[in-house]
């Protein structure tokens, strides 16, 4: 962590919602899949996104500002970042991701900090996931979103954990599920069980039919907090399921989990997690403000709280690593 010295750095950080709203509208124009076939004017970007010429260059040019696009004589091009995450069909594109659930759901969400700070929120203003997927729309615009931002770490997750001899595995509140299919599709031998809300468990099997692992991957619909798990697992994954919830229900949620193993079982919870000493990483701990607005009973989770939680709950071999660099931590364990 480096501490502040300058005003301008002071300035970056309070006029960052002018670089988010700038992401947001390019990728609602399709900017950087209309430049992932090379160079282009902000005229004949206009042209092809329907916008006004002068409003093109200016969008662009606050892009290239960021250092999501290059300019050179006139003509704009994607940075290798863009090109890699930000286009549609990419291997690693998020584009939607970032365009769906965080420009149009959890962006809007943040005017609501301050009062969830103060205790000032009334339910209806909150609400919980819950009340939110039982909305069709509202939890299909998630869902869709959400599954391209977690095939990323579920890719991940595939390379760097040895899954040989596993074949049952628990996913807890797994929405469209993403890590499943991953792992499913690495692992011939292993099943999946998804728990979920029913609105998203309905999404979710499509996208495991679409996968062909529909024999493999079912879903179980209900609620993670309520719903009981089913036993014998080799593995229970809970993936961003922390942070959505309230603290006090973390403990249960590891008990239960624990329950659900086999001995040798293994306990896998990825989430936005700080370190120990609460220094950062700064995007965890914004994510995790993020949530307060949404779930003001929401815990910040630091790496040596949840590695002492499960030793304490009975875990051996209790591990946090990073997951995804700067955002996201997993913490694992293995059921004695």
């Amino acid at each position: 962590m480096t501490l502040l010295t300058e005003a301008d750095q002071i300035s970056q950080i309070a006029f960052g919602f002018m670089g988010s709203k700038a992401l947001f509208a390019a990728l609602e124009l399709d900017v950087f899949s209309r430049l992932a076939d090379g160079a282009k004017s902000a005229e004949e970007l206009a042209a092809e996104a329907g916008v006004h010429e002068d409003r093109a260059m200016t969008l662009l040019t606050a892009l290239a500002g960021m250092g999501l696009v290059s300019v050179s004589d006139g003509k704009f091009s994607n940075a290798p970042a863009s090109q890699a995450f930000l286009v549609k069909g990419a291997k690693y594109d998020f584009g939607d991701y970032l365009r769906l659930q965080v420009g149009k759901q959890m962006y809007p969400l943040l005017d609501q900090i301050e009062p969830a700070l103060k205790g000032e929120l009334s339910d209806d203003d909150t609400g919980s996931y819950a009340d939110w997927f039982s909305d069709p729309e509202e939890a299909r615009l998630y869902s869709e979103s959400q599954h391209a931002g977690s095939l990323g770490p579920a890719r991940a997750l595939a390379k760097s954990l040895d899954l040989s001899g596993k074949t049952k595995m628990l996913d807890v509140g797994g929405g469209t599920a993403a890590f499943d299919i991953v792992l499913c599709g690495k692992n011939p031998e292993l099943t999946a069980t998804v728990l979920e809300f029913p609105n998203v468990a309905k999404l979710g099997r499509e996208y495991v039919e679409k996968a062909g692992l529909s024999d493999r991957i079912t879903y179980l619909d209900g609620n993670a907090l309520e719903t009981e798990f089913p036993g014998d697992q080799d593995i229970v994954l809970m993936s961003y399921l922390f942070s959505g919830v309230p603290g006090d229900s973390h403990d249960d949620l590891i008990a239960r989990a624990k329950a659900a193993l086999k001995p040798g079982g293994i306990l896998l919870i990825h989430d936005f997690i700080v370190e120990a000493d609460r220094t950062g990483p700064a995007l965890a701990a914004l994510w995790q403000l993020q949530h307060t607005a949404f779930t003001p009973e929401a815990r910040s989770l630091d790496a040596g709280w949840l590695s002492d939680t499960l030793s304490e709950a009975g875990f051996k071999d209790v591990g946090v690593r990073t997951m995804i660099p700067e955002m996201t931590m997993l913490a694992t364990g293995t059921k004695a």
